[in-house]
């Protein structure tokens, strides 16, 4: 496996006293798998995320991931709700960071990066600075950034939850393509049911706080995928099969004031 998470707890000090984020979190991941974590806020899945990234250690339990045969790729890239750019960079800038960090040369990280921009569809803007793009441009650029620098994993942190619908809807469609390409490991966290049916290979559902896995769900509609799925009978049913699980947790975790 890609990625295993074997019973993961996560226990915080704060001034109001413990608390526990994750309970005995298990997930094991194949390589080329893109996985989406669907829970109510405050259930634990960004704390899973950074787990996985390395930013925070998990209190019990074990995180194994698998390296590839290329020591020279990073292997992991996490991409945040609030895209996380550099405004002081260009757009470009902001693409060829990672690469930069590598210390690849200035004339292949731009072209590796124009490459990605042209992907995401920013080629004309290139050379301008976050405050002169819109929030589902800069979205762009965060996406563009985590598949130039080549991770063998990208970790997804509610990417689009910040973008209105239409833009989301456009993002959704955009995010597909790019992984087709690729086909790279994702750990994708969502609160959109809908949105984890039509990107992910399987949906993995938690539960309210302190969050532990609740079930599975694999998602058998074939690859390549379009919003033309989404009018399917098939993706009906299994987006509501997965609230009818979810449903008494979200209400739990409203009733918690979470």
């Amino acid at each position: 496996m890609k990625i295993t998470v074997d019973r993961v707890s996560k226990i915080y000090e704060t001034n109001r006293g413990v608390v526990e984020a994750l309970r005995d979190f298990s997930l094991e991941v194949a390589d080329g798998e893109f996985v989406c974590i669907v829970g109510p806020s405050g259930c634990g899945k960004s704390t899973l995320l950074r787990i996985l990234a390395g930013l925070v250690p998990c209190s019990s339990g074990r995180v194994a991931i698998e390296r590839g045969g290329d020591p020279g790729r990073p292997l992991a890239n996490v991409v945040f709700q609030d895209h996380a750019i550099f405004p002081w960079k260009s757009v470009i800038d902001n693409v060829a960071f990672g690469l930069e960090m590598r210390g690849i040369s200035r004339a292949e990280r731009y072209r590796i990066a124009a490459s990605w921009i042209e992907r995401v569809g920013l080629k004309r803007f290139s050379n301008h600075f976050p405050h002169q793009l819109s929030g589902g441009m800069k979205q762009r650029v965060g996406i563009a950034r985590a598949f130039a620098n080549d991770p063998e994993i990208l970790l997804m942190d509610e990417p689009l939850g910040a973008l209105d619908a239409q833009t989301r809807t456009v993002m959704q469609e955009e995010l597909l393509q790019l992984w087709e390409q690729q086909r790279k490991t994702v750990v994708y966290i969502t609160h959109s049911i809908e949105e984890s049916v039509l990107l992910g290979d399987r949906v993995i559902l938690m539960t309210a706080h302190p969050g532990t896995k609740k079930g599975t769900f694999d998602v058998p509609l074939p690859r390549p995928r379009s919003l033309h799925d989404t009018a399917s009978a098939q993706f009906g049913e299994l987006s509501y099969a997965i609230w009818e699980a979810l449903r008494d947790e979200v209400r739990s975790a409203i009733e918690a004031g979470r």
